[in-house]
């Protein structure tokens, strides 16, 4: 590949613009420039903040789940039209319903990596450092998440109607 092409595919990771979905074909093109930004990302917890390579890639991977699987693929959205309420909603309620066995050991990673993910996209002027900081609040939540874990655990009976009601998709 040419230092050019090489520079223009870089160059298109960093437009939001390019994120949009609107067909099957723009939901495969924007999960593959997803793919390569989080490489991206990843490099730069290597190498800028020197991040210890199991802890980068700990934060990447938590990054990929809500990025591609939630964001991309459930949601279909752009991945830079984040909101405090999208997080709370893959958190507490889309991880729970969709993980074999949830729990905060491995909540806590991804959005310890999806916080840090939107901190990075400041840097390269995707999102706004306001935008960045709801996205944290969102994520450090970690006792509200903790009893949405607890209570969906503990459902019996009729109970995932109201459960579902007080954090919706």
């Amino acid at each position: 590949m040419t230092t050019t092409k090489s520079q223009s595919m870089q160059t298109n990771l960093f437009n939001q613009q390019e994120y949009a979905i609107e067909t099957l074909e723009d939901e495969i093109r924007v999960d593959q420039s997803c793919k390569l930004l989080l490489l991206e990302y990843h490099q730069y917890l290597l190498k800028n903040m020197e991040i210890a390579p199991l802890v980068a890639g700990s934060m990447a991977s938590g990054a990929d789940y809500y990025l591609r699987d939630f964001m991309i693929d459930n949601r279909r959205t752009n991945i830079f039209h984040i909101s405090p309420e999208l997080i709370q909603s893959f958190a507490g309620n889309w991880y729970i319903i969709n993980t074999l066995e949830p729990n905060m050991v491995e909540l806590e990673r991804i959005l310890i990596g999806t916080s840090h993910f939107y901190n990075y996209c400041v840097k390269k002027n995707l999102v706004t450092s306001a935008t960045a900081e709801k996205v944290e609040r969102a994520c450090s939540q970690l006792c509200y998440y903790q009893q949405r874990i607890e209570s969906f655990h503990n459902l019996s009976g009729d109970g995932f109607t109201a459960w579902d009601k007080s954090c919706p998709l």
